[in-house]
């Protein structure tokens, strides 16, 4: 028994260091085969002496299933969002102010900045106990068990990396980004196709997808590595710098980016941005900029944070990624509302983190602006690196022949006759028969910010309109028997034609019913009156409670309705005195659809956060809610919520990623609240101290 444990752990210390060497310093010492027979020879051994198995033995790095949901892990210190420079001019500006606050030059620490998912690794007496997701920066979800399939995540510590702790059985919380390498993506992305399922958008999504399976086997298989370069608490560690930090990280085990440099100028700084972006393409991995930071923890800590952000580190965000390719056609698509929009059908090119094939022309007027043509070869780059957008036309390579193009004159769904009102840009179908509209609309009126039927997805309902049952929103007439015998357009595996089925349909019969006591102005958000949204809709059910008052009033009483001007009162007036629409009204009011505002609450008094104006910006994914989510609950307590900041803005709530909505409130001065801050009013139902 001793000679086989003695035998074990000579093997894991040896599997351990080939490990390191191949994924730490890319410098392998052996071959795949002696690798794989070193760990075949630990398995048997382990196999033979159950006994001696432990949860930090490289064979445990792909375990059992974990819980149908991942726990909630307290991160040691918060993990903060990065402010963002878009340009070398701003990424000046903040230098400067750091040596102003220091009171010189301090030493930059630069390194790239890698597009993947944030984790937490925790080390206690030296052995990975957990590790995590970021969440909302204070708490995130244990994927220990996926984790431990990452390859190069050491699950021990080596030996000499405890010569650096201060307390070696300290837990230590190390952090940094798992990510998914461009050739595994793409062969990940492959497989999915040929197996017909739909490919992820991005490395970045595929690595953060892949740490929150089920099962760790999976995780396994996405073939994911790591970049560690940070601590949470950094007094852990006998090391005074983010330079000296990098360094015992990589002596500990893990796997760091070796593209980082020490800076002591402006210009140097500058210098290895301008080189980071030209190398951006050849890289094995996706990054979308550089991170800086004040290299002396000492200074970090007297720089301190603001309420998202370190004072000490700024991401340098790189310009939009941009590609040439061929535009093969422009086709027409017509939306809820009638509008006809252009769109580019693209040689498919990767820009920016994933395919793109198609890009929005918005209008005539712009495709004629950038005198874009079929067949010619386009600058396409992402907006924000989100939104796929064509640049413009490489002249010198426009085939011979290539004509400009023309807009239609009919609509492409239905045939009808298109118009362009004056002082407009697009192009409209206004007919209320038009198939593309009606399917649009209907899918518009199931939504969740409007009539929230759940259940009644672009499938069902498509299918619904196909068949000819469905016109528009007024089909509360839906039986269960019709439901559960439509057919869904596909064959089972005999060749019968599937339906939907008992049981679905008696869900979405008991959901259809359910979206007949939606407030008042979800039923106004959900007709799609032109320029009216959801908080436009607010808007005008809190000056007219009901339909038939709202039908009563004059353009120029809606006019005097907070947030409407003159072209959203027109549309609002005619469209409630459109023969069509009307019968559609009456239609729902008949079938039992609310359509006046509910009574107010009898309690006492305003609701908490009656008076303020709240402008949501960036993802709320750490608090599991989507904006439009939280813009209910803050309107629930009183306040109202705006998509645009102004200086009447009462507070903006900035969540990850957010972007000129922060930008501005900054620049007027409106106070900027982050994800805690709004979970803390939301639990409370107390609104913050405004700053005098």
């Amino acid at each position: 028994m001793t000679d086989a444990a003695s035998r074990i752990e000579a093997l894991r210390d040896e599997v351990e260091r080939h490990t390191y060497l191949y994924y730490a310093l890319d410098a392998p010492e052996i071959t795949d085969a002696a690798f794989d027979s070193l760990m075949r020879e630990l398995r048997e051994l382990e196999r033979d002496h159950p006994e001696l198995v432990t949860s930090d033995s490289p064979t445990q790095r792909v375990g059992g299933y974990v819980g149908e949901q991942f726990s909630p892990v307290a991160h040691q210190e918060r993990m903060y969002s990065l402010d963002n420079a878009m340009d070398v001019e701003e990424l000046g500006r903040w230098i400067d102010g750091v040596a102003e606050v220091v009171g010189e030059m301090p030493p930059l620490c630069c390194e790239l900045k890698i597009d993947g998912s944030s984790i937490a690794l925790t080390y206690e007496d030296g052995r990975l106990v957990r590790a995590a997701t970021r969440g909302d920066g204070t708490t995130g979800e244990d994927i220990t068990a996926n984790m431990r399939a990452v390859k190069d995540v050491p699950l021990r510590l080596r030996p000499q990396a405890a010569e650096g702790m201060l307390d070696a059985a300290a837990p230590v919380e190390l952090r940094g980004e798992v990510y998914m390498p461009r050739k595994s993506f793409d062969a990940l992305n492959l497989a999915a196709e040929a197996e017909g399922k739909s490919p992820f958008a991005n490395p970045r999504n595929a690595a953060a997808g892949s740490i929150r399976q089920k099962d760790p086997a999976i995780t396994s298989m996405r073939d994911l590595s790591t970049f560690i370069y940070a601590v949470g608490d950094a007094s852990a560690l006998r090391v005074g710098s983010q330079w000296e930090l990098l360094q015992w990280l990589k002596g500990a085990g893990f796997h760091v980016n070796p593209d980082v440099r020490l800076c002591e100028s402006r210009q140097e700084v500058f210098d290895f941005c301008a080189q980071s972006l030209e190398r951006r393409g050849e890289l094995p991995y996706e990054i979308d900029g550089v991170v800086v930071k004040v290299d002396s923890f000492e200074v970090q800590q007297r720089m301190g944070f603001t309420s998202r952000a370190p004072r000490w580190a700024i991401a340098y965000k790189f310009p939009p990624e941009e590609k040439t390719t061929v535009m093969r056609d422009i086709t027409v698509q017509v939306g809820r509302t009638g509008v006809l929009t252009p769109v580019a059908e693209l040689e498919p090119v990767y820009v920016a983190g994933s395919t793109v094939a198609r890009a929005t022309l918005h209008n005539e007027d712009e495709v004629h602006r950038k005198d874009v043509r079929i067949g010619d070869t386009v600058v396409v780059r992402k907006a924000g690196d989100v939104i796929p957008e064509v640049v413009g036309p490489i002249l010198a390579l426009r085939p011979e022949g290539a004509c400009a193009w023309e807009a239609p004159k009919t609509c492409p769904s239905c045939g009808m006759p298109v118009v362009r009102e004056e002082g407009e840009s697009a192009l409209r179908c206004i007919s209320i028969d038009c198939p593309a509209q009606s399917l649009e609309r209907l899918l518009h009126w199931v939504s969740r910010e409007a009539m929230d039927i759940d259940g009644m997805g672009e499938e069902i309902v498509g299918r619904l309109v196909e068949v000819g049952r469905l016109g528009d929103v007024a089909f509360y007439t839906l039986t269960e028997d019709e439901l559960a015998n439509l057919d869904t357009g596909r064959l089972s595996k005999d060749d019968k034609p599937i339906k939907l089925g008992r049981t679905v349909a008696a869900k979405l019969v008991c959901a259809i019913e359910d979206s007949k006591g939606r407030d008042f102005h979800r039923v106004l958000n959900g007709l799609g009156m032109r320029h009216v949204g959801k908080n436009t809709a607010r808007q005008i059910a809190e000056a007219y409670p009901s339909m038939d008052a709202l039908a009563a009033a004059s353009e120029e009483e809606l006019v005097g309705v907070y947030g409407i001007g003159e072209k959203v009162a027109r549309g609002i007036w005619k469209f409630l005195r459109t023969p069509d629409n009307v019968d559609v009204i009456e239609r729902l009011a008949r079938a039992g659809v609310a359509m006046q505002a509910a009574q107010p609450d009898a309690g006492p008094g305003e609701k908490p956060l009656s008076g303020l104006t709240f402008v949501l910006t960036g993802s709320l994914s750490g608090l599991g809610m989507t904006r439009p989510e939280a813009s209910e609950a803050l309107e629930a307590l009183g306040a109202k919520t705006s998509g645009s900041v102004s200086a009447k803005t009462s507070y903006v709530i900035a969540g990850e990623a957010a972007g000129s909505k922060y930008d501005k409130a900054v620049k007027l001065g409106v106070p900027v609240l982050g994800e805690d801050d709004l979970k803390r009013m939301l639990d409370t139902g107390q609104p913050p101290a405004i700053p005098s």
